[in-house]
């Protein structure tokens, strides 16, 4: 029997496998549809053991929330394109609702968890292979943090930013934080908190910049400052420096005539902590060569 491009496409909106791939099975079952499902599924284990080792920068951030209990989750893909898929959107809101039922320990608990989808099961893991073969990209669920006993505010930015802080007081300004953590991105609660290896690399690159300086003043015939003066312009960036990263000190977004502590201290409101999820933060992303790419589809198409 002909497969038609017709077919091909028919097959490819109704299981989201790869154009190919669907082809192929039309052909080994002559056309008949239920049968060319049934040889996509079998496929679909070595599909995923090929695009398990691709690397997924890309994916999206989700919360939810259940009375004082809430999840904070990052799951990835390949592509941005993913990230709008139907499915994968489904598996994520199943896995960070099962975070919060669940309290699973950390992430290899997760791929144990129930879970029911597209047909696939009866663990999260199971799931996440399905799909795998299914959509044809590698996922993964990258980190997640669970909440409970206390007060949350959450904020999304779209699906590539989270945010969620942990607080006492009033919802309203707490909300607010969430959103000007999402937006200027400190590091810390506090100066004294920011990690010890930042604040060192920041010193160290203050230092390089007194070098420099010293430098080009020796090579100018003018007089070099003092190491004493070159030591408080260290230590005066560095505190510079932790204040801009420090969320109390930071100029709330709002209002930037006051800082986010004082706005929070005439809210009556404490904010003990947040947590924020930036998509792909510290991954390091590939970069394919394009025309490369396109040239081994055709030559694997030609082959086929």
């Amino acid at each position: 029997m002909a497969i038609t491009a017709s077919m091909v496409a028919e097959l490819r909106a109704k299981t989201d496998a790869p154009m190919m791939e669907c082809k192929k099975a039309l052909t080994e079952a002559d056309g008949n549809f239920e049968k060319a499902e049934e040889i996509l599924r079998v496929k679909l284990g070595n599909k995923a053991g090929k695009a398990a080792s691709r690397i997924t920068a890309e994916g999206v951030i989700a919360f939810h929330s259940e009375g004082a209990v809430g999840a904070l989750v990052e799951i990835n893909c390949e592509t941005d394109f993913v990230t709008k898929n139907d499915s994968f959107l489904a598996f994520t809101d199943a896995v960070v609702k099962g975070i919060v039922k669940n309290n699973p320990a950390d992430v290899a608990a997760i791929g144990t968890m129930p879970l029911t989808l597209d047909g696939f099961g009866p663990t999260v893991e199971d799931v996440r292979k399905g799909l795998i073969g299914k959509i044809g990209e590698n996922m993964s669920v990258r980190r997640f943090k669970r909440f409970e006993g206390g007060k949350l505010a959450s904020y999304l930015h779209g699906t590539r930013i989270g945010v969620v802080v942990e607080y006492e007081g009033e919802e309203v300004p707490a909300k607010d934080v969430a959103m000007h953590v999402a937006a200027m991105k400190p590091v810390s609660l506090s100066s004294d908190q920011v990690p010890a290896e930042l604040v060192a690399r920041e010193r160290s690159v203050a230092a390089a910049k007194a070098a420099e300086d010293a430098a080009v003043a020796t090579a100018a015939g003018k007089p070099v400052q003092s190491p004493e003066i070159v030591a408080k312009r260290i230590e005066g960036g560095v505190q510079k420096y932790l204040k801009e990263v420090s969320l109390f000190n930071q100029p709330f977004v709002k209002n930037d005539k006051q800082t986010v502590e004082q706005m929070l201290k005439e809210k009556g409101t404490t904010v003990k902590a947040f947590t924020l999820y930036v998509v792909g933060e510290g991954i390091e992303k590939k970069v394919d060569d394009f025309a490369a790419e396109v040239a081994a589809q055709v030559a694997a198409a030609k082959a086929a």
